[in-house]
């Protein structure tokens, strides 16, 4: 057995309970905040610095709790995590509803901010929905690393590691059940990206019905930014 392999079944991060690390999920949050705040004006329902600051003062609090890794979990931490990412999804997704409504109703003929604007509308959109089935899958990064898999909440989603245990060794050996494997911020993150740009789920199927309702208005909304604002936008162009 190579070293990689003995190192997965018994150097895994679950096994010596460090938790995340929490500097990804800050790159990926302030990314979505930093798309939102470049938005034209006119596809922000505000000033773009009021929630820049209500985000700014919800994300603190939370590097504050956990500044390198996910290892504790308060209601505070919880409520803040949560109503952070509802907070960028909702504003993400009104100014997507904005800029389709603007296309729609009116002869736009500024195609090129039209394209830049739906771009980040759809990163954003992508970041967002991976953070949100990040936090709410089996409790959260904090829970899936540091309870016992026994006391964890039922799975959102079910991923390929959670069930090729009796695939080939080399397979087996990195499975949920032979290495203690759980998902972090990368794995929900390209679950997110193939949603968007599938439209339906790939390799990763939601259980949930929660989870089943998110990938869905994520697909919707990704369908929409895709076939209607970008075609729209080209068709300007020309």
């Amino acid at each position: 057995m190579t070293r990689s392999r003995a190192d997965a079944r018994t150097r895994h991060p679950r096994h010596e309970r460090r938790g995340e690390a929490r500097l990804p999920a800050v790159i990926a949050t302030v990314v979505a905040i930093g798309l939102y705040q470049v938005l034209p004006q006119q596809l922000l329902l505000g000033p773009r610095y009021v929630l820049l600051a209500l985000e700014l003062l919800l994300l603190v609090p939370l590097i504050a709790i956990n500044p390198r890794r996910l290892t504790r979990q308060t209601r505070l931490s919880r409520v803040l995590s949560l109503t952070l990412v509802l907070v960028i999804a909702a504003s993400n997704l009104v100014s997507l509803g904005i800029l389709i409504h603007a296309l729609v109703s009116t002869g736009v003929k500024e195609g090129g901010s039209l394209l830049t604007a739906a771009f980040q509308v759809w990163l954003t959109n992508i970041i967002v929905f991976g953070l949100a089935y990040w936090e709410l899958d089996r409790g959260g990064p904090v829970s899936r690393t540091q309870s016992p898999r026994a006391d964890l909440p039922l799975a959102d989603f079910r991923f390929s590691q959670d069930e090729n245990d009796d695939a080939v060794q080399e397979v087996a050996d990195g499975s949920s059940v032979k290495s203690d494997w759980v998902p972090t911020l990368m794995d929900y993150l390209y679950l997110s990206v193939t949603n968007s740009t599938a439209f339906s789920p790939t390799d990763t199927m939601p259980l949930s019905t929660r989870a089943k309702l998110m990938m869905s208005v994520q697909s919707v909304a990704a369908l929409m930014t895709s076939l209607l604002v970008i075609a729209r936008a080209v068709s300007i162009l020309h």
